[in-house]
């Protein structure tokens, strides 16, 4: 479960920064989506931080569920910010849909 954690919150974070103008363009190199998309991107960022949270409870508890998912959320991000967007931006977007399944069927195997 924590390895579907990490997957979410690796795609939470890739949806949050897709819904800043500029990492649209540091991603796509166009002009920023509209308004609408950009807040349904940081809608979907935040519900999928609230299911990675869920899963960490569910599987560990109150008692170390948070501090998982914190771990979870930060080496998502670090994966993010200092291991793609710098050298492979071209990467991220089809990771963080990819990854939510990947994580999944480990999950379930």
């Amino acid at each position: 479960m924590m390895l579907l954690a990490l997957c979410l919150s690796f795609s939470a974070f890739t949806a949050l920064s897709l819904a800043m103008e500029k990492h649209q363009m540091d991603l796509h190199g166009r002009q920023a989506a509209p308004v609408s998309r950009r807040r349904m991107w940081s809608v979907l960022g935040w519900l999928l931080l609230a299911a990675a949270f869920a899963l960490c409870v569910v599987d560990h508890g109150w008692a170390l569920g948070p501090v998982l998912w914190l771990g979870a959320m930060t080496l998502g991000g670090l994966l993010l910010a200092f291991g793609l967007y710098p050298w492979k931006p071209r990467w991220i977007v089809p990771l963080a849909v990819a990854l939510p399944a990947m994580g999944l069927v480990a999950a379930v195997l």
